[in-house]
């Protein structure tokens, strides 16, 4: 794998997660370690994200925002995927960021029925049970994945809230609502409000808490049958409350879109969704996030750089799920700053998948 290549042109962030990641152990110094933990700390990605948190540990006055959005009012991408970010841009755990955030992330997993606790949520949920529940169910989902992802996967209060979504996932897997989870209502598609599918929020938390798959060995095993086999291709919404929602965080299969090739229309969320099934184990038994992997993996160099013909722009994200996770390489007008994203993900799930990673 192109580890070298990597270090040369991945800028700040790529170089320091290739250091610490997928480098053999003992390859860099103490030195060279710290100078690029301290080179990332002093990136301007970085420091764009830090700048914008307030002191309540908040990003934006929202919890899940993706982007910008008028209609929910939404100014600004939210404090979940801005914590989830940081963690991907190499920003150790245990800085100012994150224990700021951290005690409103656990205050989220608690029971805690303070109204102001909802949100963008609040003013949907306001005098109506059903949508306050759902909404704190969404949220403690969030919740899980970032703090499962930045290491507190022991923690008594994760441990706790990531097994009450492991069991309603596993319930749903389980009944007959995960062959036909839809109702039609008003000439509508409607998901069953029984219904508790796995979301890309359930699935990021199972990939980051291996005791936990080791703990529930059959879920995480039908799991990633279900996650392995083709999503819905008609549109649905849920009713939640009196308010009709489209759940763009639900996971109903597989979601790549490709071509006969196994060129995926969306890379970014691709690479996202394939390295999530490599770390549950559940890869190989999915045809078409395989495919897509092979097609990737067939248009790198001889050296392992992603290097497809006709590469004249970076991979667009279509679906902003993969926000925290794509891009992470330094801007540049070179060709190298549109392949290095890939190339950084590919030796990643090359990593999970236990494929052996060279320097050279």
């Amino acid at each position: 794998m192109p580890l070298t290549w990597l270090l040369q042109h991945g800028g700040e962030i790529i170089r320091y997660r290739t250091l610490t990641e997928l480098a053999q152990a003992g390859a860099a110094d103490a030195g060279v370690l710290d100078a690029a933990r301290l080179a990332v700390l002093a990136s301007k990605p970085v420091s764009t994200v830090v700048k914008k948190q307030k002191d309540t540990g908040v990003w934006a006055a929202n919890l899940l925002g993706l982007a910008p959005s008028t209609a929910h009012g939404i100014k600004d991408v939210g404090t979940i995927p801005q914590y989830r970010r940081l963690l991907q841009m190499g920003v150790p755990v245990g800085g100012r960021p994150y224990k700021l955030a951290d005690r409103l992330l656990f205050r989220l997993l608690s029971r805690d029925d303070d109204p102001g606790l909802l949100f963008e949520f609040r003013k949907m949920a306001a005098g109506d049970t059903h949508a306050e529940s759902w909404a704190r169910w969404v949220i403690r989902e969030a919740s899980c994945a970032a703090l499962a992802e930045a290491g507190h996967i022991e923690d008594p209060r994760l441990r706790g809230s990531a097994h009450k979504v492991a069991s309603a996932v596993s319930q749903f897997l389980r009944s007959p609502l995960s062959e036909k989870p839809f109702v039609k209502v008003g000439g509508k598609t409607i998901l069953h409000p029984e219904a508790y599918p796995p979301s890309w929020y359930s699935v990021a938390m199972v990939a980051s808490m291996p005791s936990l798959q080791r703990e529930r060995a059959g879920f995480t095993e039908r799991l990633g049958d279900y996650l392995a086999q083709p999503a819905p291709k008609k549109a649905y919404s849920l009713h939640v409350g009196k308010k009709t929602v489209k759940p763009q965080h639900l996971l109903l299969g597989d979601p790549i879109e490709s071509d006969g090739k196994g060129v995926a229309e969306d890379v970014p969320l691709a690479l996202h969704y394939i390295e999530l099934l490599a770390r549950i184990g559940a890869l190989h038994t999915a045809p078409v996030a395989t495919k897509v992997l092979g097609r990737l993996l067939k248009d790198c160099d001889d050296h392992g750089v992603w290097h497809p013909k006709g590469l004249r722009s970076l991979p667009k994200a279509i679906n902003k799920i993969s926000y925290h996770t794509f891009s992470l390489a330094t801007e540049s007008k070179s060709a190298e700053s549109r392949q290095v994203d890939v190339t950084f993900r590919l030796a990643l799930i090359a990593k999970h998948l236990g494929w052996s990673i060279e320097m050279a």
